[in-house]
């Protein structure tokens, strides 16, 4: 079983096809993850078809939540994760991430889902935090959010006539 393409294929069924994705990019955070996920993790970044409304970051959440499990090697009572999925948003101005852990960084929506800005986009381009892990600043996940906001499509407010 390949359970990162088993589980993007039941996020597919979830939020349409994959629109762009990255390749790997190891993981600056592996350590958090060892005892649970082993040594050498890797990261990637995909966006689906579907858009989404912004306030739908706690729903996502949990139905990437969901699908974690069918994806695990359990032991007694326990799952161990082979995929983690963290769904993020993101708009014109900046890239949100959903979270079930409180850091002072990140506010507090709902269900227990936290949301945290890890880039904003300013001046033509992609801009780190304080707080933005290494990864979301390596060059593959740059040019991916480019071409996803690419994609975008943005219009432009009518031009209302001003009558004197």
């Amino acid at each position: 079983m390949d359970a990162l393409a088993d589980a993007v294929k039941a996020l597919e069924r979830r939020f349409g096809r994959v629109q762009f994705e990255t390749l790997e990019i190891p993981c600056s955070e592996g350590a958090e993850y060892k005892e649970e996920m082993g040594d050498d993790l890797l990261r990637r970044f995909y966006s689906f078809d579907n858009l989404v409304p912004r306030d739908a970051l706690p729903s996502l959440k949990a139905a990437c939540y969901k699908i974690e499990p069918k994806f695990s090697d359990t032991v007694d009572d326990y799952h161990f994760r082979t995929v983690n999925i963290d769904p993020g948003i993101l708009t014109p101005s900046a890239l949100v991430m959903a979270s079930h852990k409180e850091y002072n960084h990140r506010i507090y929506l709902r269900d227990g889902v936290y949301a945290e800005i890890p880039l904003i986009y300013a001046h033509d381009k992609f801009c780190r935090l304080p707080w933005t892990n290494p990864d979301f600043c390596n060059d593959e996940a740059i040019d991916f959010f480019e071409r996803v906001r690419a994609s975008f499509e943005i219009f432009q407010p009518a031009q209302e006539t001003l009558k004197q």
